[in-house]
């Protein structure tokens, strides 16, 4: 009788042993399929995960959004696996072709959505910083070419030129700083990269007069097969002594009052960018540069030209003399 008992007893806790791993397995098995599923997404969907979000509170976020069915398997996955609790903050893109275990462990990794800003070759500073200020995802701290200056290290109080134009990648609610210290590092190192191969004759007593030179090549550059063109003419007009004579250079000069045209008053006007009143280069750069021109500017052809004249097409009309050149005013500028 007792045996028999005991018996019963022996197989009724072998069989809740039983159901309970067979229910055991069965749940890991669902999880697993779970965590397998995509989230309920059309496409590609930027999120926010904010500081302090615990997991589990992004599966409530998500299930109240609608992009899982329910919170239960990402709770779950949590407890039999704790490396998932330690997501980082930060902006993701949350895609539709990703299994729900792909996402989780892309915000473990904190890998973040990458986004980007191009500074442009041909602007100032200050429109590069505009640029930057204008984006929603970088936090400005820098206000001015001073402070600007101030942060990468400058001796002056104008560092126009002193960034590189490309396109810096950044995550969100990055500040600027690093953005533009990394723009600075780039420019150094393209200037050393191009005064170490710069031509020996060139006349040009350091780097930085040669991103100055490169700034007023770039201004001057529609098309890009012409800079080391354009370079040579300002090489030339150097070893000459003549004046540049680039407008580029007077409408940073004139500052806000240029409204959009040049005046004879205004090339009359005494500043130390005005290269038709003073002899060599200007005393910084006119605008960032990149690689293109400080090239033309390091290694320019040779050539016997000294003038050129804008066709209207991007393009210019190259002279070797002055009365070539005012033949070309008179049919591209006065069209006479």
């Amino acid at each position: 009788m007792l045996k028999s008992l005991a018996a019963k007893v022996v197989l009724s806790l072998f069989s809740l042993i039983l159901a309970g791993v067979i229910g055991a397995a069965y749940l890991v098995h669902q999880l697993d399929v779970q965590l397998n599923q995509p989230l309920q997404l059309g496409e590609v969907t930027e999120w926010r995960l904010p500081e302090g979000y615990s997991v589990n509170r992004v599966a409530d976020n998500w299930s109240g959004r609608g992009w899982v069915e329910t919170s239960f398997w990402i709770k779950l996955a949590v407890k039999l696996d704790p490396q998932l609790a330690h997501i980082k903050a930060g902006t993701y893109d949350l895609d539709p072709s990703q299994s729900l275990k792909q996402t989780l462990a892309m915000l473990v990794s904190g890998d973040q959505k990458v986004f980007r800003i191009t500074l442009v070759e041909g602007e100032t500073v200050a429109q590069a910083l505009e640029r930057i200020e204008a984006h929603p995802q970088l936090q400005r701290t820098v206000e001015s070419p001073q402070q600007l200056a101030a942060l990468i290290g400058f001796d002056g109080d104008n560092p126009e030129g002193m960034i590189f134009p490309d396109t810096y990648q950044f995550h969100a609610g990055d500040s600027d700083r690093g953005l533009l210290k990394r723009a600075a590092e780039r420019l150094n190192q393209e200037l050393d990269r191009a005064w170490a191969s710069r031509q020996s004759t060139l006349p040009i007593g350091s780097a930085y007069e040669m991103l100055i030179l490169a700034s007023i090549i770039e201004k001057e550059t529609g098309l890009g097969s012409e800079r080391p063109l354009i370079g040579s003419v300002f090489v030339n007009r150097l070893n000459k002594r003549m004046r540049l004579q680039t407008d580029p250079t007077v409408i940073y000069g004139m500052g806000d009052a240029y409204q959009g045209n040049i005046r004879k008053q205004d090339l009359r006007q005494m500043t130390p960018y005005n290269t038709y009143r003073i002899h060599g280069l200007p005393p910084t750069p006119i605008a960032i540069v990149g690689r293109e021109a400080l090239m033309a500017a390091a290694q320019p052809v040779s050539s016997h030209y000294y003038y050129f004249v804008a066709r209207g097409d991007g393009s210019h009309q190259f002279s070797e003399t002055l009365q070539q050149h005012n033949r070309a005013v008179n049919r591209y500028i006065r069209k006479r």
